[in-house]
C-alpha cells in the first residue's frame, strides 16, 4: 500500500555524462510525447472482475494489489502483494478472513498465471496443504510484499521487500530489507532460491526493473516521513540481479557502493514519487509513471519524462484521476484510495500505446470485505502524441 536544484550548466553536464554511460539515444525530438487520450482498459478490467467474481473454486484469487506483470512463454504472470482468495458471494461481499473467523484465505503475495486457456491462481502451500504465500517470512512478525519481476532465462526473478508491523493501524508498517526470489518456469508456487539484495542504505529496491542496452536498471524508493518517496537507481550487467550492482550517484557517475546512490532529480529540486512506479524507454525518452506525491492519498496518475534512465526528469503531469477514490468517487466512500500505478509494456499495441494499472483499496478494512470489488486493480490505456 507506496531534487536537488540543478542550474542549466549542471543539467547540461549531467546529460553529457549520461549520454556516454547510458544506452544510446535516437535523434532528439523537440519535446517529450504528450498524452492525448486516457481511458479505462475495459477488456482487462472485465477479465479480472469476471475471474474474481465468478470462479467458484475455494482457493482462487479474488483481489490483490501491487499488480506487476512478467511475460513468460506460457502467458502473462501477474505478481501480487496482499491477496484475498476464496469466492465472492452473490451479493458482492466476501467472507471475513480465516484469521478473523471466516473462510477467506489471506496471503501477503501470490501470482495469477494467465495463459491462452485462461487464468490460474498460483500460491504456495503450508504444512496442512492450505494456500500460503509463495514468499514467506522467517518469523510470524514479518512478511514479503512483491516488487517488480523480469524473465531471467530460466524462469522469473522477482524482487520482494520484507516488512514488519509497528502498530495496530493499517499503515503502521516498516520496511526491513530486500531479497531476490527466483522461480522456475511453470513452478511459481515456491522459489528455487532466495538471495539477499543490497539493503544497507534503507532503499526499497525493485520498484521497477528496466532492461536496456545490456543492463538491467533497478529503481528503488526511499520513503520520507510525509509518506512520499525519493527515487534512486542501480544497474547490473545482463538480467541476473545477483551480479554486482552499480549505483547512480549525485555526481552523475556509477559507484559500487550502495551508500553513494543519489536521489534522482526533477526540474529545480527533489523528485518525489510513489512507492511503486515504472520507468520505461519510449524512443529517445524514458517515461516515469507515478502517483502524485505532494498530496496525501492522491488519486492522480502522473507521467514525467527524461532523456536517460537516471534523469533529470521533467515535472510530473497528471494524465488520469482514478474515479473510484474519495467521498465523490464511485463508491462514495472517503476511505477508498487509489495508489501505486505502473506500466505493462508487453501488453501494448505500439509505440504510442501505454497500458497502466493502479490499485484500489480502503483505509477501513471492513470495506473490502463488504465490497469485494473495491480491492482489485484497474487498468488504463493511454495514447501518446507522435514522437
Amino acid at each position: 500500500m507506496r531534487i536537488f536544484a540543478l542550474k542549466k550548466y549542471a543539467a547540461a553536464a549531467a546529460l553529457s555524462v549520461l549520454c556516454a554511460l547510458l544506452p544510446p539515444e535516437s535523434a532528439p525530438a523537440a519535446g517529450p510525447p504528450r498524452v492525448v487520450d486516457a481511458r479505462p482498459a475495459d477488456a482487462l478490467n472485465t477479465a479480472f472482475g469476471t475471474y474474481a467474481d465468478h470462479d467458484r473454486s475455494p482457493h482462487h484469487w479474488t483481489g490483490g494489489d501491487s499488480t506487476y506483470s512478467v511475460p513468460t512463454p506460457a502467458g502473462e504472470l501477474w505478481v501480487f502483494s496482499d491477496t484475498f482468495l476464496g469466492t465472492v458471494r452473490p451479493d458482492g461481499s466476501r467472507s471475513p478472513t480465516v484469521g478473523e473467523g471466516g473462510t477467506t484465505p489471506f496471503l501477503h503475495n501470490s501470482f495469477v498465471l494467465w495463459t491462452a486457456r485462461g487464468p490460474r491462481t498460483v500460491t504456495g502451500r503450508d504444512r496442512a496443504g492450505q494456500p500460503a504465500s509463495p514468499m514467506t517470512g522467517s518469523d510470524h512478525e514479518s512478511w514479503y510484499w512483491a516488487r517488480a519481476g523480469i524473465p531471467d532465462g530460466h524462469g522469473v526473478s522477482v524482487v520482494y521487500a520484507r516488512y514488519t508491523r509497528t502498530g495496530s493501524g493499517p499503515l503502521d508498517i516498516a520496511w526491513r530489507d530486500n531479497v531476490l526470489a527466483r522461480f522456475r518456469a511453470g513452478a511459481y508456487g515456491r522459489a528455487v532460491s532466495v538471495t539477499p539484495l543490497p539493503s544497507s542504505a534503507r532503499i526499497a529496491w525493485g520498484a521497477w526493473l528496466e532492461s536496456q542496452g545490456g543492463f538491467t536498471y533497478i529503481y528503488g524508493t526511499e520513503r520520507t516521513a510525509e509518506g512520499r518517496s525519493h527515487l534512486r537507481l542501480a544497474r547490473v550487467a545482463g538480467r541476473d540481479l545477483r551480479r554486482p550492482w552499480q549505483y547512480w550517484t549525485a555526481r552523475d557517475v556509477w559507484s559500487g557502493r550502495e551508500a553513494d546512490a543519489g536521489r534522482l532529480a526533477g526540474p529545480g529540486g527533489a523528485l518525489f514519487t510513489s512507492d511503486e512506479l515504472s520507468v520505461v524507454r519510449r524512443g529517445s525518452w524514458y517515461a516515469l509513471v507515478t502517483q502524485r506525491a505532494d498530496v496525501p492519498f492522491s488519486a492522480e496518475t502522473q507521467i514525467a519524462w527524461s532523456r536517460s534512465p537516471g534523469g533529470p526528469f521533467t515535472r510530473p503531469r497528471t494524465v488520469y484521476t482514478a474515479p473510484e477514490a474519495g467521498p465523490k468517487g464511485t463508491y462514495r466512500n472517503p476511505n477508498v484510495i487509489a495508489y501505486n500505478p505502473h506500466e505493462h509494456p508487453e501488453l501494448e499495441r505500439g509505440s504510442r500505446d501505454i497500458v497502466l494499472s493502479y490499485n484500489v483499496n480502503s483505509l477501513a478494512p471492513a470495506d473490502v470485505i463488504r465490497r469485494a470489488d473495491i480491492y482489485r486493480p484497474r487498468f488504463l490505456r493511454l495514447t501518446l502524441s507522435p514522437y
